[in-house]
């Protein structure tokens, strides 16, 4: 047995299986999966450039936390807010206010029924099943146009504390809703590690919109994984804000398998120190007549590194497929770096399809330029860089998710802008 093998084996017994009812053909898969997987390596293909070993190596524990005040983890003030500390569900700090058309249940209380995630042989997608804390599940019923954003907050509290937490989102027919995501973690939390899996289905002409910032530290690992089924004449958009973490890992997979759906993936990452960031995505197109548009942005500072690998399929007999995919990086520094991998796979002959990749530096002569005016380099450079990554922010709808984006661009890296200066 390999000394990984041999961690991951001790790393898992020290977890305590979950309480929460899920059916047991989905509780086996996920225990043969995590007897029979090891922990990926950078042999791993889809992990070439994301280690993930150190995980094992560290004495997780899990408890509820003690987060005394949750002011500044606050991104959309409405009152239909649900907090979670470590994975365990907050009463003192969420909302009872539902809005009318919407059933939001903890999966403590209701347990799971099915799932679309996979689990075979991706192992922290089975850690997250087998060891499942809480989560939320979020029912949008047919028809209803829901106004009031809904809004699951997730905080690492802790040293070396481990979360295993779930969101289900099912958007009824005809339904229009906005989700807001948060993650963030206490200061002075160690070591500590969210490992997240989203279900969601989009169900025939329904709008749904999900805002995700994650702002946790440089010392906390993040792992997330959303499945995402679009039913017929849907529209699904996704905007993902990664402003810190020690190492964050994005798995967004959309399966669209009705026909005339319309899909946007977009997401911004701007780094720092030596944070890592993985952003990997698959848009699977199954049937005709659909489009998606995918853009995902980031600036690297210092030694930090980013992981972009967007994979398009097109299927055969997916006629009139339209699909565009873009990956844009800006480095800041010499020691800062990025490995971008966009690819299409298609199997249809009547589609227009593109993608496209650019990594650069600032340019010099729109600096020179900007200096020239009376500007400092600094504020040049901030200046430059908040007008490339504003695209992405203008992607989001929810003026309060803007705001509050812009607040903690402040915070993080003096960037002294708001969503008025670009317009």
């Amino acid at each position: 047995m390999s000394m990984i093998a041999e961690n991951k084996k001790e790393f898992i017994s020290r977890l305590s299986k979950t309480s929460i009812s899920i059916p047991e053909e989905l509780k086996s898969l996920a225990g043969a999966t995590l007897e029979n997987t090891d922990l990926p390596t950078t042999r791993n293909e889809h992990w070439k450039y994301t280690r993930v070993a150190k995980l094992s190596k560290i004495d997780f524990n899990n408890s509820a936390g003690n987060v005394q005040n949750i002011e500044d983890f606050i991104i959309d003030p409405t009152k239909a807010t649900f907090v979670f500390v470590n994975g365990h569900y907050s009463t003192e700090f969420s909302s009872t206010k539902i809005p009318e058309g919407v059933t939001v249940e903890l999966l403590s209380n209701s347990g799971m029924t099915s799932s679309i995630i996979k689990n075979e042989g991706e192992v922290f997608n089975a850690l997250n099943t087998a060891h499942l804390i809480d989560g939320a599940s979020i029912t949008i019923t047919n028809k209803a146009q829901v106004e009031t954003p809904i809004q699951v907050i997730h905080i690492l509290d802790g040293n070396e504390q481990l979360s295993n937490f779930k969101t289900v989102i099912n958007a009824g027919a005809f339904s229009k809703a906005n989700i807001v995501e948060g993650f963030f973690a206490t200061k002075g939390s160690e070591k500590s590690f969210a490992n997240v899996t989203s279900e969601i289905k989009v169900g025939a002409n329904a709008f749904l919109t999900i805002d995700k910032v994650q702002f946790e530290n440089e010392a906390s690992f993040h792992i997330s994984t959303e499945q995402i089924e679009q039913d017929k004449y849907s529209t699904f958009t996704i905007n993902t804000i990664t402003l810190n973490g020690g190492l964050v890992r994005n798995n967004l997979n959309v399966d669209v398998i009705g026909e005339n759906c319309t899909t946007h993936l977009n997401g911004a990452y701007i780094l720092k120190g030596k944070q890592h960031v993985d952003n990997h995505s698959i848009m699977d197109h199954k049937v005709p007549n659909c489009e998606s548009h995918e853009l995902y942005k980031g600036v690297m500072d210092e030694n930090s590194t980013a992981v972009f690998n967007g994979k398009v399929y097109v299927r055969k007999d997916a006629q009139k497929i339209n699909a565009f995919q873009s990956n844009r990086n800006v480095l800041l520094s010499d020691s800062a770096a990025v490995n971008s991998k966009p690819e299409l796979e298609i199997y249809a002959d009547d589609v227009k399809c593109s993608h496209g990749s650019t990594t650069g530096q600032l340019d010099d002569d729109a600096i020179f330029y900007l200096r020239a005016r009376g500007l400092s380099r600094r504020a040049a450079t901030q200046l430059l860089v908040s007008a490339f990554i504003t695209e992405i922010i203008d992607h989001i709808e929810n003026e309060n998710v803007r705001a509050f984006t812009f607040n903690l661009l402040k915070k993080r890296y003096g960037w002294d802008i708001t969503p008025e200066d670009f317009h």
